[in-house]
């Protein structure tokens, strides 16, 4: 893992909405390896941040444990990799792909993309001027990172929770940075 002061982008974020928005594709990548229970990938509808989607590794009524699964949410979203994104319909088996936690990231293959429709839940979080957005799969099996350094179902999620979320600057092409005016939403 990478030393935790090379991770100054966490920042917590206040939940300000959580609406169904019907069904669509979501994305689950099974890595080839087990992933701790505050390890996943960093993914986002828009460049502004990226909430952290935890691997599947607590059992519920419905799932049991699967550490190598992480739910990403809609297929439309970014998954951010180093100073990259790139669309979670772009990853194919076999890739690396950063996994990440707030002690750090590691490097780690794809071992299968499963994309099934299912419904989602749009969830908008708020720090000062700046909105996040992310699309996930309304599951009991899917978690983010919380600002309390917990797991957050997001089944549970409410306005005035908290997220860690990873900030960063909208305005990318083919997955760069690029400068000039871009508006996301």
């Amino acid at each position: 893992m990478k030393d935790k002061e090379e991770h100054a982008g966490w920042s917590p974020v206040t939940v300000t909405s959580v609406e169904p928005i019907g069904e669509g594709l979501r994305v689950c990548l099974d890595l080839v390896d087990f992933l701790a229970e505050d390890e996943g990938v960093l993914t986002g509808s828009t460049g502004h941040g990226y909430v952290l989607a935890l691997a599947e590794t607590r059992e519920s009524a419905a799932y049991p444990p699967r550490p190598f699964r992480v739910n990403c949410g809609a297929v439309h979203q970014y998954v951010r990799q180093g100073e990259r994104t790139i669309y979670l319909s772009e990853i194919r088996p076999g890739m690396p792909l950063i996994v990440n936690s707030p002690r750090g990231e590691r490097q780690v293959a794809v071992g299968r993309v499963k994309m099934e429709r299912r419904p989602l839940l749009r969830i908008v979080a708020q720090r000062d001027d700046e909105e996040v957005s992310v699309v996930m799969q309304a599951s009991e099996s899917v978690h983010l990172w919380g600002g309390e350094a917990q797991a957050k179902p997001v089944l549970e999620l409410a306005a005035g929770d908290q997220l860690l979320y990873w900030a960063d600057q909208p305005g990318r092409h083919l997955g760069e940075r690029t400068v000039g005016e871009i508006i996301e939403l």
